[in-house]
């Protein structure tokens, strides 16, 4: 099954970030894609809150996710909108990532769980949970390329969360991100291709990359991941359009050889002498 990775360097003008998911997504079906993935905050990165609070708006007026329904169901294809920041219903952000079909009908909403409020050596501070509330639950979704799995960026760190969705059923798991030059250097392909050993499933993570409007660096190195931890494709730091073609038959030979989805147990409480 082929899908397309859609690595980006998204700005501070929803309009122009909404063009550039169209050209992918319109782009991806033509090379025969059944499915597309972006990276989290696709249609606005912009770390000036103040300048950002006239683009952020609900969700039924957000110009970016009717951008990409409208592509999804022109193309018919589907679309992993890894996250838009969108105001929620009491009025505070969240970071919502969306799966849209190739109708384009919403099919699931996921809000990223766990908010990156931290001091890096680089001297960058970062403090989402100042203005995003925190999701409230996984989120599985039936799709044409498998049983998906959805997650955003700092989720990343916490694998519980991935074994609760492998063990759910996933077969594919996303992590759209726009993880930080030093941050991704250290710990982004080590970490993705763990979730992807540990889950037995293959790991599809796009991501924004480069020099932002808004100051900000991030890694790039959009990857696809096997289940067997091997790298199908990795994107570097340039943006751009990847393709890779996810097999089931893999997903099985994995599980068979080492069943560890089979073997895992519940966690016994912990004893300290």
């Amino acid at each position: 099954m082929k899908i397309g990775v859609l690595q980006m360097t998204s700005g501070i003008d929803p309009a122009v970030n909404a063009r550039a998911i169209v050209k992918g997504i319109a782009t991806a079906a033509e090379a025969g894609a059944a499915m597309i993935f972006t990276p989290e905050m696709s249609g606005l990165l912009d770390r000036d809150r103040a300048r950002a609070t006239a683009s952020i708006v609900d969700e039924a007026e957000d110009g970016v996710l009717a951008a990409a329904r409208s592509a999804a169901a022109a193309h018919r294809i589907w679309v992993h909108l890894g996250s838009l920041a969108i105001r929620g219903d009491d009025g505070r952000w969240v970071n919502r990532g969306f799966v849209i079909d190739d109708s384009g009908a919403i099919r699931a909403r996921y809000d990223k769980l766990h908010l990156f409020d931290v001091d890096l050596a680089s001297g960058e501070s970062w403090r989402e949970s100042a203005a995003y509330s925190a999701g409230a639950r996984a989120q599985l979704i039936d799709t044409t390329i498998g049983v998906l799995g959805l997650s955003i960026c700092y989720d990343l760190r916490f694998a519980a969360l991935y074994a609760a969705l492998s063990a759910a059923g996933a077969t594919v798991l996303a992590v759209p991100a726009a993880f930080t030059r030093p941050t991704g250097a250290a710990h982004w392909h080590v970490m993705l291709r763990a979730r992807a050993i540990e889950s037995a499933s293959y790991v599809v993570a796009a991501a924004q990359t480069g020099v932002h409007d808004d100051g900000r660096e991030t890694f790039g190195h959009s990857l696809v991941i096997d289940p067997w931890g091997d790298v199908v494709l990795d994107m570097g730091d340039e943006p751009g359009l990847g393709h890779a073609n996810l097999d089931p038959v893999r997903i099985a030979e994995v599980r068979a050889r080492i069943p560890v989805l089979a073997h895992r147990r519940a966690i016994p409480a912990v004893t300290r002498s």
